[in-house]
This record gives C-alpha cells, structure tokens and sequence, in this order.
C-alpha cells in the first residue's frame, strides 16, 4: 500500500497538469515596453537587448499594432529626445517624442492602451532623475518638473502615466497635477518599490540615460532593504497610486509577495532589461532553452503575486500563450 499519497497522479499528462494548475499566464497580464525616438524611419536594434529596438513614431505605430495583434493590451513608453539639457526641458515639450508618438499610436492603433514612464533621467544632459544642485539631485524642484511631464502625457492622449524617479512625493504632485488639469480619471502606475539595481545596464543604452556622474543610489532604495519596499508602496498608495510596481521582478520576488500580501491594489512587476539579457544571451550560447525560461521566469513572478507584468519578453511570450 505504500505510498499512499501519490502527488504524480496529478502531474501523469498535459491535460491533467492543465487542468490542476495553481498558476496562469495571459497575454492581458503583460505590459510590452517601446522606445520611441526622433527621426523618420528609424528602427535601431539595441545591441545589449536582442529583438528590442529605438523606433522613430512611424516606425514605433506599425509596431504598436503588433503588439496589439498578439492580444497584448498596454505598452509602456520611453522617450530618446532629440535634444537635452540640465533641466530635461524635452519631457514636457508637447511636441517632443513621447507626445507625438502616444497621438499617433491612440489615431492608429485604437483600443491599445498606453502608458507612458514619467522621469527625467533620459532628457537631462546629465543622466539623473532630476534637477542637479551642487553634485545633487534635488527632490523638491523635481517634483514640479515631473508634474508638468505627466500632464503633457495625458494632454496628449495617454491612458495610464507612471514616474519612476523615485522622488519623495511625486506620486501626490502629479496627482494634484492631474486633478487640477480635470484628468481626475487618469491612473497612477508607480514604481513604488524601485531598487537601484546592476540589472538595469542594457536599459540604459536603450534610452541613453547613463548618468555622467555619480550613480542614482541616493534616491533608488538599497537592495538590501525588505521593509523599507512597504514603507514606499503605503506613502505611494496614501498620495494616490493606482498601481504600485516593484523594480526589478526576479531577485524581488519576495518584495513583490509582500507586497501583494500586505496591500488591496494591484501589483505590477517590471522585468527589467539585464534579466531579459542575461536569458537572451545564455540561449545564444546554448546553455539554456529561451522559450521554458522566459516562461518560468514570467510564471514566477505571476506566482510571487504580481498582476501586471512588463516585459521586454511580452510579445514572444504572447505568441506562445496564443497557440
């Protein structure tokens, strides 16, 4: 009679895995990550990320439409201006890359919902988040810079905005910002719990954001910190946040549990680029099959709680999950 218990019973075939299955990955949990650029027929591979590409706005509409095709409901916008300078004046030009491209994508590509990230580091002259002060990042002059960014956003016809700065109170000036606007039902994603992590390199040529000096430590949390994640998403969620994120999504599943755990709002997880990189690489070399880790990895932290996912992997992992 021994074993009694036989957990193989469940596992014997597909169907039966299938149908017992704790855990499942839809195309409407992804966020799939562009990055709009200037120029006309521009589409420029970026060589740390395999597959991802700088796209000029008619490149970037005829993309969007793709990913709406495979049943992937939202992309996430990231601008490379033209021009920079101290105070990152790009990010809220409603002319500038992000503006144009959101009009384009909501005439073109009706139904896809777009968000658009809020930050500053990829229109300063200098790489940082924020306005410069004496070697400094300055939180509170920021935060109006930020404001005026969002609003240009939702001007422009964005559905959802999300600052990922970090700056103490961004989530409430870009609330009022909003509200004061009459954009009282546009949503907040934040990158509530954000850490300065070493998995963000590849993102950084993708959006020429590497900071010229310095690193952005003092305002992304420590790697080290646990507790501090709740402390960030409750002060985010008190100024209020829609959505909070937990950056990055793999070596943070714990954060993304807790997170999930401990507060009634959605969860976003955001897959960063060097975890999209170091799987694109090793599948290069052979070491590993591309398609069941990225599946895994993105089970994973479906598993650990988070609702939301972005992911440079949304569209490969679409295409599977749609056969």
């Amino acid at each position: 009679m021994f074993p009694f218990q036989r957990p193989r019973r469940l596992r014997k075939n597909e169907v039966i895995r299938r149908m017992v299955r704790e855990t499942a990955l839809s195309p409407d949990d992804l966020i799939y990550p562009l990055f709009v650029t200037f120029g006309k027929n521009v589409r420029k591979e970026i060589k740390s990320m395999p597959g991802c590409f700088q796209e000029s706005v008619d490149r970037i509409v005829k993309h969007a439409k793709e990913v709406k095709g495979l049943g992937i409901p939202a992309i996430l916008l990231f601008g490379i201006p033209r021009h920079k300078d101290e105070c990152g004046s790009s990010a809220y030009d409603p002319h500038g890359e992000v503006q144009t491209a959101i009009r384009a994508i909501k005439d073109k590509v009706p139904g896809l919902y777009v968000i658009t990230d809020v930050c500053m580091c990829e229109y300063t002259s200098h790489g940082h988040c924020g306005v410069i002060e004496d070697g400094d990042v300055m939180n509170d002059p920021t935060l109006e810079l930020l404001a005026k960014e969002a609003l240009s956003h939702v001007e422009a016809g964005a559905d959802m905005v999300a600052p990922s700065d970090m700056m103490d109170g961004r989530v409430e000036a870009i609330r009022l910002a909003l509200d004061s606007g009459g954009f009282t039902g546009i949503p907040i994603m934040s990158y509530a719990a954000k850490y300065a992590s070493a998995f963000y390199g590849p993102f950084r040529e993708a959006a020429e954001s590497t900071p010229k000096f310095g690193d952005r430590r003092s305002y992304q949390m420590d790697p080290s910190n646990r507790r501090e994640a709740m402390r960030e998403v409750a002060l985010d969620i008190d100024e209020g946040a829609d959505i909070v994120m937990v950056k990055p999504a793999m070596t943070y599943l714990d954060i993304i549990s807790d997170v999930k755990e401990n507060f009634d709002l959605p969860v976003a997880a955001y897959n960063v680029s060097g975890e999209y990189s170091i799987i694109k690489a090793a599948a290069k070399m052979g070491w590993i099959d591309e398609e069941r880790v990225m599946m895994e990895t993105l089970i994973s932290i479906k598993r650990a709680g988070a609702d939301l996912i972005l992911t440079y992997f949304a569209k490969d992992a679409a295409k599977l999950l749609n056969r």
